[in-house]
């Protein structure tokens, strides 16, 4: 379906459109806890004498690349941003989902994809960065996510940290990780059980591959404001960008690392492009902005590509371009008001990935500020 023939009437932004959680401060209190301990503790607890991400810790590499925000998209997905045609640098850090270093084949296939974009014309809604000019997207490789609510997120962000050494126990490992992920280590009444929520932790495993980063297709997983609308986003490779991909299926059991060298190997040979899509709230009751695990079927309501990311070829080799990446900081919420994410769990997002951004570059002895280019990062060396 064409943007021009869209059939639908796209649900109306709102303030209220999500209704606050009961409670929900001392929750995102007690998720900020579970994640400071495990920040302090990575710095021996890796192995590498630093601290590292919660989540997203193992970065794969940092890309150069450009934004077109393309001209001619009807006036429904022309909102904000993509209403103002222009071309935008960015870069875009590749990471594993989990908490931890080591190598892939024990880490798993949950990959995410974190976009930079500079030269912004707009305030941000973090007031301590309000003129950054930049705008973040954190996205995954698949279409929902294992939590709802701020109550959840404190017990599933101590399972998520926990979930390697799960899997070195093998099927008790597991049996044990399933029973504490539904009951919340056991404190949670029967009717209050996280089942949707492993639902979509299994869906989301089921789905993700074992394939070139360069050929995965990535998603916002929550909604955010569009405008006068709500949306959610996906970004994924064109069809003539993906068949030109040689190093595709990738092997966990032949080396500690397979995708980070596919990702060195396919840039330094080749440009790479990439659709920029928005997918248009239709239904509020089957596109539900409070339940991530649920996935915005697109019968309801088409992917509509609004702009075009594109990576030159280039080199990212080395240890340096893996320590630009883990330098950065990113969150949904580096974003301009029309942008604003939406529901409980982006609400927990914008405490937590600021609070776990500063610690860790304080345990780093880092500097933590917003670049004011791409090439401030990351010079070019194509």
């Amino acid at each position: 379906m064409t943007p021009s023939k869209m059939n639908f009437s796209p649900v109306r932004y709102s303030a209220d459109v999500a209704p606050p959680e009961p409670d929900f401060d001392r929750h995102m209190r007690q998720a900020i806890d579970v994640i400071e301990d495990f920040e302090r503790g990575s710095v021996e607890g890796e192995g590498e004498g630093r601290a590292v991400r919660f989540a997203h810790a193992k970065a794969y590499g940092l890309v150069r690349g450009t934004l077109e925000i393309l001209d001619g998209a009807p006036p429904e997905y022309a909102q904000g941003v993509y209403g103002r045609p222009g071309t935008h640098d960015v870069l875009v850090r590749y990471s594993n989902g989990l908490s931890h270093l080591g190598a892939d084949r024990m880490l798993g296939n949950v990959v995410g994809m974190a976009v930079k974009v500079f030269g912004v014309d707009s305030t941000t809604t973090l007031p301590d960065e309000a003129t950054s000019r930049t705008m973040d997207f954190n996205m995954i490789n698949g279409p929902i996510f294992f939590c709802n609510t701020a109550a959840h997120y404190t017990f599933l962000s101590k399972l998520f940290i926990d979930m390697p050494k799960y899997r070195l126990d093998g099927r008790r490992g597991n049996h044990r990780m399933y029973y504490n992920w539904v009951t919340g280590y056991g404190t949670l009444p029967p009717e209050e059980w996280a089942w949707d929520e492993l639902g979509a932790l299994l869906r989301l495993g089921a789905r993700a591959r074992w394939q070139n980063l360069l050929l995965s297709s990535f998603f916002s997983m929550g909604a955010m404001r569009h405008g006068d609308y709500i949306a959610k986003l996906r970004i994924r490779p064109t069809d003539a960008s993906a068949a030109g991909v040689r190093a595709r299926v990738l092997d966990p059991t032949s080396q500690d690392e397979v995708f980070r060298p596919a990702l060195v190997g396919e840039l330094a040979r080749s440009d790479h492009e990439f659709d920029f899509q928005v997918q248009l709230c239709a239904s509020l009751e089957t596109m539900p902005v409070d339940d991530l695990t649920v996935e915005w079927e697109e019968h309801e309501s088409p992917f509509v590509t609004v702009g075009r990311l594109r990576f030159p070829r280039q080199d990212i080799g080395g240890e340096d371009n893996l320590a630009a990446a883990d330098g950065l900081s990113f969150t949904p919420w580096r974003c301009p008001p029309e942008h604003v994410p939406i529901g409980p769990i982006q609400a927990v997002r914008k405490e937590v990935y600021r609070r776990s951004s500063v610690l860790r570059h304080e345990l780093n002895g880092q500097h933590r500020a917003e670049p004011a280019s791409a090439a401030d990062v990351l010079p070019d060396r194509s």
